[in-house]
């Protein structure tokens, strides 16, 4: 199992489900760094066509591109069917954002030979490790 810094490294477009469009939320300020780190990243909110620019999709299952990892801002309790989605995609890993955390999704992460990471934040992974994807 791959630690954290390592799936971050290893990644190059994450899928984050529960984006927000209202910039004064964290699962809008959060993803927003890692889009201006290099990533691609591809926002998932079913009442939204647009966030930071990107274009939007109702679910993972309609994202028309491979997805190297699905970061979660969704409650603990509704992480398990993402789960099942990270899996049918074809995810390499499934990431539950700080304060968030599911042994079932754990469990389905792990039958399907997903890294999974909860309860950890994305952002304070990239600063504190000082990783980007841009060039230079």
């Amino acid at each position: 199992m791959r630690t954290p810094e390592q799936i971050l490294r290893d990644s190059t477009t994450i899928a984050v489900v529960g984006a927000s469009r209202y910039p004064d939320k964290t699962a809008h300020a959060v993803p927003l760094q890692l889009l201006r780190h290099g990533w691609r990243v591809i926002p998932v909110n079913p009442y939204a066509e647009e966030i930071w620019g990107q274009r939007c999709y109702p679910t993972l299952a309609a994202i028309p591109e491979r997805v190297d990892l699905v970061n979660v801002f969704r409650p603990s309790r509704d992480t398990p069917p993402v789960a099942r989605e990270a899996v049918a995609i074809g995810a390499s890993a499934l990431w539950l954002q700080q304060g968030i955390a599911s042994e079932e999704s754990w469990a389905i992460a792990e039958a399907a030979g997903l890294d999974y990471v909860e309860d950890h934040c994305i952002a304070v992974e990239r600063a504190v490790r000082a990783l980007s994807k841009l060039a230079g």
